[in-house]
């Protein structure tokens, strides 16, 4: 008759079969660095041929580590913190470790209760994830493992941070667009208290003054993350220019709001005017009318890159500083195919087709 119960495998049935004592097979699979390479070898195809699952309590004993790391956000439900949160978890499972997550909602009084409380459960580290890529009081100092600082920078430099790199994307949309002949460039975007949308600007007025060209308007039009905003702003921008022909925009929102306006008021996009967002939120950028060109945060690298300096520092070699991550552009029918080498798409004034 047929067994319907199996017993669990055991190190001491591993031990068994590799022909070593428990404790030899202990160190091996836990790689230990007093077993020899022969030895090691014989205990983990052994393992692998009776499918041993190590019971994570005891490692976590034995190694003196849970397993398990504290991830601490402020905005669980942001748009950024979801694709950041994903690409963690993926680099933390794909280690074998698990995530406690705790949202403090921007409290102080429920963060340092969520710190006591993921200490207490023994917790590796800490990766905590910001919500504006802007500066934060370091908590370093109240949390005695190590600590990683993902899409929000640490006020403390001795810490490590990691951000998207916002002037490096506004370079990538400027560049893109002035390869494309145009050269009547203007910018939208969010509120001005917004470290991301200073440093947009920054990276954009950089490519304008290497190439010699001014920025349409003069000035940035700064307000909402918001189509509404967008509407209203390409109504102050014809008005101020109507010379404009391209818009780069501080997110897909603004994008598509400004889209809106420059087709109801007759204006071809790209032909006419081109326009970048930002973020490749794909629920704006792909239902755009047309669909936007866009600068991605690569968010879930961010989050995955962010695990891999945590296990750095668990290793005994923590980083230090800020860390930019680079950014992609996404190009889409808003801006039109990239000319070839060498080439710019011509001005839509060279022709003197300027539009009222």
């Amino acid at each position: 008759m047929a067994r319907h119960r199996t017993q669990a495998v055991t190190l001491s049935d591993v031990a068994r079969l590799a022909g070593v004592s428990v404790a030899t097979a202990s160190k091996a699979l836990n790689d230990r660095g007093e077993v020899a390479p022969a030895t090691r070898e014989r205990v983990l195809r052994a393992a692998s041929e009776l499918s041993f699952q190590p019971n994570a309590l005891a490692r976590g004993l034995i190694s003196g580590r849970t397993r398990t790391i504290g991830l601490l956000t402020d905005e669980l439900g942001g748009r950024f913190s979801m694709p950041i949160l994903l690409g963690a978890e993926n680099a933390l499972g794909n280690e074998q470790m698990s995530v406690l997550l705790c949202d403090a909602r921007g409290d102080a009084i429920r963060r340092q209760h969520y710190i006591r409380t993921l200490l207490a459960r023994r917790v590796d580290g800490f990766i905590v994830l910001g919500d504006s890529n802007d500066i934060r009081p370091s908590l370093t100092r109240d949390i005695p493992v190590p600590v990683v600082y993902v899409y929000g920078e640490s006020a403390d430099p001795d810490d490590v941070s990691l951000l998207a790199d916002d002037e490096g994307g506004a370079r990538l949309a400027a560049e893109h667009l002035v390869a494309l002949g145009r050269r009547r460039i203007a910018h939208v975007t969010g509120p001005h208290s917004y470290r991301a949308a200073r440093d947009r600007v920054t990276g954009l007025r950089a490519v304008l003054e290497e190439h010699g060209l001014p920025l349409a308007s003069r000035e940035p039009l700064y307000g909402e993350w918001s189509q509404r905003w967008g509407r209203h702003a390409a109504h102050m921008l014809l008005s101020a220019d109507p010379d404009v022909d391209a818009v780069f925009c501080g997110n897909d929102q603004i994008a598509t709001g400004v889209a809106q306006t420059l087709l109801d008021l007759g204006r071809r996009i790209p032909d006419d005017v081109a326009i970048v967002g930002y973020d490749n939120w794909e629920d704006f950028a792909t239902d755009c009318r047309p669909p936007l060109t866009t600068v991605d945060l690569n968010l879930e690298q961010l989050g995955a890159s962010a695990v891999m300096h945590l296990f750095s520092a668990l290793d005994g070699t923590p980083s230090h500083g800020v860390l930019r991550q680079p950014c992609r552009l996404v190009v889409r029918e808003s801006t039109g195919p990239s000319a070839p080498p060498g080439q710019r798409r011509p001005h839509p004034l060279d022709s003197q087709q300027r539009r009222p």
